[in-house]
This record gives C-alpha cells, structure tokens and sequence, in this order.
C-alpha cells in the first residue's frame, strides 16, 4: 500500500489524463461545483483520443433522435446482447445496463452547456446483428474554431496525428477529436477547473484507512502532490506505449506500431492501482486495426480499402478486407479460430488510383518515400512484385487470378467482401460488386502492413459506478477508473465507431456522480 503522503494543493477531483472520457468527467464534476483539478503527462492535451475522428457511441440519445434514425436505448440493448460475450456477469454485473441508462442522460446534460453540441455521424456498426442501426447511430461533436475557445484551450489541444507526428501545429478549425477535447477541455476552464501538463503521475496517496485520497507527480523541480477529497479519477488510457506491459499481457504488435501519441500510455496510472491491491483483467486485449507501416517504424490506422487485396507472406489472402478495422486486426493478429499471425502483410493494389493507397489511412505519408525505403514497392508484373516482396509468384498470381475473378462475378466466395453495409460503405466500384474492383492495370504496388492498435482494452475492473474493485470485488475507496486505464465494459468486442470514447465519458460521468452522491470523504 502506499505509504501516507503530505499533500500539497486540495480538490475535490483529480482527473489523471485528458482523454476525452477524463475531460468529460471532469467538465461534469466542475459543472458540478467540485473544484477540479486535470493532470496530464505530456505538453498536449487529449491524447489518442485528439488523433480520433471524435466519434462517440452513445445509443438512444437526443441527437439521433433529431437525426430521425432508429436508434433507441433499446435497440442498443439488443444489439449489445448478441455481440457480447458473457456480458454483465460476476463483480461487474450492471455495468452493460448502467452504460445504455446514462449514455442518453450524459449527452443531455453536455448538450444542455451552450459550449457542447453534437451531431449524428453516418458510419456502419462493426456487426450484422439484431438492433444495428443503418449507417449507425454514432455522434460527433460539432467543429469549432481555434479562435472561439479560450486562449489556454487553444494553445494546449493535441493536433491531428499527420500533423503532431511532423512537429506541425494544429489547424485553425478543429474537427472530430480535436472538437471534443477543445469543447470539453474549454467546460472545465470555464468553470474553474484546473488542467495541468507536463505532470505524470508516479502514485495514489492513501489515508490510514486504506482510502485513495490523491496522487504523487514529479515536476522538473522535484515531487508534488495533489489531494483529492471526493476522489481520484484515473482514465490515462491503457499500456499500449510500454512494450514489457505488452509482453507481460500477451499485446501482440508493437510499441512503434501503436496509433498513441509518442510518449503517452505507458501504463504508470494502471501499475499504481494495482499496488494497492486493484483487481484486473486484460483479456480484452486491445483495440486493433491494420497499421501501414512508414519508413521510420511507425504505423498508420488504416481502414476504407477501396480496392486492392492483403496477402499474407505465403501470397494468400486470409480475410475481408473490407472488414471493420478492429476485426481484420484481430485476423491479422491470429486471435480467430486460433489463426496463426500475420505480420508483416502486403496490401496489393494497381495503378488505378495514380500509385495512391487505395484505402484512408492516418496518415498516408509520401508515395515517393515509401518506395524509397522499401515499405512500398512497385513492379511491372505480379512475378516481379512477389520478388520483389519475397512471396511465392506462383501464390501471389494465383491469388490476385482468383480474386479478379470475383470481381467479375460480384460475389467474393472465400471471405464475402461486399456483403455487409460496412463493406461497402466507402467502396466505389463500377462493377455488379462495389467492393470488388479487379487488380489488373500495371504496374503493381505493394504496401508493407503491420497490426496497429488504438490502444490497450485490458485494465482496472470497475464497478457500474466507476469504483475500482478488489479482487474481492470489494470497491477501494476513492479511487475510479474510464478509458483504457479500465477493462472494457464491451470485453473483446468493439461494437462500432466511437465505442471506445463513448463508453470511457460514460464511466467518467458515472464515477463523478458518485463521488457527488457521496457526502464526506470517509464513505465507503
């Protein structure tokens, strides 16, 4: 346990991070009249979550309701209960019900701030189940201008990721992610609320009792303190940037590949709970998709292949490729049906689009300097581009053979590309197939892939109220968790866009009301 600590400044809330589920919980404690205090570790504030499209799936809300789609917390419900697996079982039993009860009212009451406004978002849900909504029902906040925020707001939000891993500032317009942070961020300001960066948290400081009543952090000046007299909120997103965290919970893919900002999610948060006896649970794993690898190592969130085909290093293909991103990941990774690994992968495209990635990706980079370095290659023939990638000719050829001739028929008989309303979503072909467009206009790329990921899934378990529980199921006093930095209320699965942020400000808002609820800070 850690020892007891002298605190310096007090608070009702500490809020360790500033994600989008940290900022919420703290816009809503400070909406709340507790005084607030937002510590973050590095320069920048919001976190993967800035590099985001700001998606946020929160079912059965006022938005999608003046949007006039089918949504409903109902149907969200069932939609829920066929995808999940053993969901609302053991410790943590309430917690898929407390999400679908408050995700509605949490929107509310951020919409009810004149600084907060949303809109729906068309972007297909990740399954064909029951309840799935036609082109979703996930939200997004409105854009907003550098200029319309306060001025240490607008000095502090993270750029988009094409721009922050270039050293570039950030545009004048904020959109998705970087919208949500800057609104959210500008809430907790307005009403007195602190944000402090440049401050990594290094532990929880506890009472005699056992209660977390605030956090230990380092300054280039030496350690500080900070008390928390309602409680701390730890929601500093998962492990994704500690490689031996990685190893030691069986993360595939690699700290280079991660879609984090360089330097944050290390994990300290998570290990400092676990020092006093937090319970855990890392099977989730983590959120995936598919990475284009750069010259430099990193990876580039990928997804909306518009045509081409991804092989693995025997020259076949291994899945639809127009699967929803955290799905095809899991393909690569070897997680279904106990599949082996496949990275690297090569994406094998033609010359349709110009020598462009048929595909989005976060960021693209220089056709020129991939070709250069070798994470792309071009070559004239197949034979010559499996050479020149090193996989069988015979395989490569017979494979893009066979799928140019569903491309014909419209109908892919090995993996169903073009079946599902995701598939096609950001397709344009001209054939019976949109999904299916042949690879056969010389010359031929090949794009080097590895498996990224939007983060961590596994972490501290929580209760339906945000507690952070014992592995007696027990609650430690003080101290909750959201983001990554907790084990997904969703488990393996990730339900559709903007699931990850969703349910992390759900948990954060719902952690605050307890903290509210609670009249002293000697409560259980």
């Amino acid at each position: 346990m850690t020892p007891t600590h002298e605190t310096g400044q007090q608070y009702d809330v500490v809020v360790v991070g500033s994600g989008g589920g940290a900022l919420a919980g703290a816009a809503v404690a400070a909406k709340a009249g507790l005084s607030v205090l937002v510590v973050e570790k590095t320069d920048l504030i919001g976190g993967t979550s800035a590099y985001s499209g700001g998606a946020c799936w929160l079912p059965g809300s006022q938005v999608q309701q003046r949007a006039g789609i089918p949504d409903s917390t109902e149907s969200a419900r069932t939609y829920l209960a066929a995808i999940l697996q053993d969901a609302d079982t053991g410790p943590t039993a309430g917690k898929v019900e407390a999400f679908l009860a408050h995700a509605p009212e949490l929107v509310a009451e951020l919409e009810a701030d004149e600084g907060v406004d949303f809109e729906w978002l068309p972007f297909p849900e990740y399954y064909d189940a029951p309840g799935r909504v036609p082109f979703g029902r996930s939200i997004q906040p409105l854009n907003i201008k550098r200029g319309e925020l306060p001025p240490e707001v607008a000095a502090l939000v993270r750029p988009p990721v094409e721009r922050d891993r270039a050293g570039e500032p950030g545009r004048n317009t904020l959109s998705g992610g970087q919208s949500l942070i800057a609104r959210l961020a500008a809430v907790v300001v307005r009403e007195g609320g602190e944000i402090r960066t440049n401050l990594p948290v290094t532990g929880l400081l506890t009472d005699d009792s056992g209660r977390v009543t605030g956090v230990a952090a380092m300054t280039p000046e030496g350690p500080v303190a900070f008390g928390a007299a309602r409680g701390v909120l730890v929601a500093a997103g998962g492990f994704e940037g500690n490689q031996a965290l990685r190893r030691q919970h069986g993360v595939p893919g690699d700290v280079a590949w991660t879609m984090a900002p360089q330097g944050t999610n290390t994990g300290e948060p998570i290990e400092a709970a676990i020092a006093l006896g937090a319970a855990t649970d890392f099977s989730a794993v983590g959120w995936f998709c598919p990475g284009l690898e750069h010259p430099d190592g990193s990876g580039s969130f990928t997804l909306g292949f518009r045509s081409g085909l991804m092989v693995d290093t025997h020259g076949r293909r291994y899945a639809n490729e127009c699967l929803p991103y955290d799905r095809f990941g899991r393909e690569m990774a070897g997680m279904v049906d106990g599949g082996e690994g496949r990275v690297p992968s090569w994406f094998v495209f033609d010359s349709r689009e110009g020598g462009r990635l048929p595909a989005i990706a976060m960021p693209e980079g220089d056709p020129a300097d991939h070709l250069a370095a070798g994470t792309w290659v071009r070559a004239d023939t197949l034979e010559q581009l499996a050479a020149a990638i090193g996989v069988p000719p015979d395989a490569l050829t017979s494979t893009v053979e066979r799928f140019n001739g569903f491309c014909e028929t419209g109908k892919d008989e090995d993996f169903g590309r073009g079946e599902d309303e995701y598939d096609t979503f950001f397709a344009g072909g001209q054939g019976p197939n949109k999904a299916l467009t042949p690879c056969d206009q010389a010359p031929f790329y090949a794009a080097r892939f590895v498996l990224s990921d939007l983060g961590t899934k596994g972490g501290l378990v929580t209760d339906a109220a945000g507690r952070v529980l014992r592995e007696d199921g027990s609650p430690i006093p003080g101290l909750y968790a959201s983001s990554n930095s907790a084990a997904s209320v969703f488990g393996p699965v990730y339900p559709g866009p903007g699931a990850p942020l969703g349910s992390a400000m759900v948990f954060a808002s719902l952690a605050v009301r307890d903290m509210v609820r609670r009249r002293s800070s000697t409560s259980p």
